[in-house]
């Protein structure tokens, strides 16, 4: 059994920083919502945030930042999340670029 340190090290944590638009707001959050709900249903998914920007210089106003229990975890949610994607035809980038939503998305390790 890993202890909890042994846990957060084999983390895998995916960063997204969006500049939304004020007008674009309602309807991205929506779609952030959405995809929230779904990724807490899978498994390996040990936290699941919504950050939204209140104080300070930044040109990134939302922040989404889900932390799964391993690689092998991400790596099957990521899956289940283009069948979902495939499925409905919605298609992210395009959604980003019709409301004018710049966005940065990473992975993340923790550092030991």
């Amino acid at each position: 059994m890993n202890t909890p340190a042994q846990a957060k090290n084999a983390s895998v944590f995916r960063i997204d920083s969006f500049a939304v638009p004020a007008e674009a707001r309602e309807a991205f959050m929506a779609q952030v919502q959405d995809t929230k709900d779904f990724l807490d249903k899978q498994k390996g998914c040990l936290q699941n945030l919504v950050l939204e920007h209140h104080s300070g210089a930044q040109r990134f106003n939302v922040v989404t930042v889900v932390e799964w229990e391993s690689e092998a975890a991400f790596a099957n949610a990521k899956t289940a999340m283009m069948e979902k994607r495939g499925m409905s035809g919605f298609d992210p980038a395009q959604f980003l670029s019709a409301l004018g939503i710049e966005a940065n998305m990473s992975n993340y390790a923790a550092v030991p």
